[in-house]
């Protein structure tokens, strides 16, 4: 049987990657840049599509209440009042305590994950357990949230309101459902989403600016605080913002632990609503008029979280560039 040395192979290999492209590989290649080309803007048509649909359902109540809607904290469907005020507030609100929760832990595991503070192996299991939390679902979430976060947070809160009740965050007590309930489970849900992305941000400083910081006398934590996270900042707010917005949109967990009240308090541990939580309860027994109602508040949240994740997606890309600007 005849062998072919490494010399035959190398020179049959090269005269392989050196022929000129046939025609089935023109093909390939036209097919393979045509449906990316396809698939990239059928998506922003889709995003366009939405927009617009939602837009249409909601004409009639935008052209008959117009900016008033969102200025008005009355919902009556009875007598065809209806305003948005409470629930826009208090989207941002249990969006903002959200962010606070789920952007500390998130950075700091993101911190303890990238820096070689784990072998290679645990690292690696520790970051997978971590992902999963994204692949929980929402209503599982809320069932946690009644079952074990609210028992376990209600003597706590309790004990805040009773000696602290003077201050506005403290002034109710949490007898079930609230706000503070349900931001603490927000913020877990968004853990994932903070945690990969400033990972992947601390992870592409490179390694020369520690080891420089290491060289001129600093410590391990004077160099990570000091170099590591400054120059990865850019990346972790982008992390922080598409938190955001994941926490803008949540519906289920919401809907199941903010309480569900039209009046928005300061109070953590009062009852509070959102724009999300208002589509999920009031879609199923809903009238035609008010139906349009809800599509202008499915507008106004559309246009919130598109702005927030538009606002997200442009940062990361000036961090990505300003970092591969550093490590040329």
């Amino acid at each position: 049987m005849a062998t072919i040395t490494s010399s035959e192979y190398e020179e049959t290999e090269v005269v392989g990657l050196s022929r000129p492209p046939s025609s089935g590989d023109k093909f390939m290649d036209r097919a393979f840049r045509g449906s990316t080309v396809f698939f990239a803007w059928a998506t922003i048509l889709l995003v366009a599509l939405i927009v617009f649909q939602i837009g249409e359902k909601a004409l009639p109540a935008i052209q008959q209440y117009g900016l008033s809607l969102i200025t008005s904290d009355t919902w009556d469907a009875n007598r065809d009042q209806f305003g948005l005020k409470p629930e826009i507030l208090g989207t941002l609100y249990s969006s903002v305590l959200g962010l606070l929760i789920g952007s500390t832990f998130g950075v700091a595991i993101a911190i303890f994950l990238s820096q070689d503070f784990l072998p290679p192996k645990v690292e690696l299991v520790a970051k997978n357990i971590i992902e999963l939390l994204a692949a929980i679902p929402s209503v599982v979430y809320g069932l946690w949230g009644i079952f074990v976060v609210i028992p376990l947070i209600r003597g706590p809160a309790n004990w805040l309101h009773e000696h602290l009740g003077q201050v506005p965050f403290f002034s109710t007590a949490l007898s079930g459902p609230g706000m503070f309930p349900a931001a603490l489970v927000l913020g877990i849900m968004i853990l994932p989403t903070v945690s990969a992305i400033s990972r992947d941000a601390l992870v592409s400083v490179p390694n020369k600016l520690k080891e420089a910081a290491v060289g001129l006398g600093a410590t391990r934590w004077e160099a990570i605080l000091g170099v590591i996270v400054p120059t990865a900042s850019t990346g972790i707010f982008g992390s922080m913002v598409l938190g955001f917005g994941r926490a803008l949109g949540e519906t289920m967990a919401l809907a199941m632990l903010v309480g569900n009240s039209n009046k928005l308090s300061w109070s953590l541990f009062s009852p509070g609503n959102t724009l999300a939580a208002l589509l999920a309860n009031h879609f199923p027994e809903a009238g035609t008029h008010e139906v349009q109602v809800l599509m202008y508040a499915a507008l106004v949240l559309l246009l919130i979280t598109l702005a927030v994740n538009f606002l997200g997606a442009l940062i990361l890309s000036r961090a990505s560039s300003r970092l591969s600007g550093i490590s040329k």
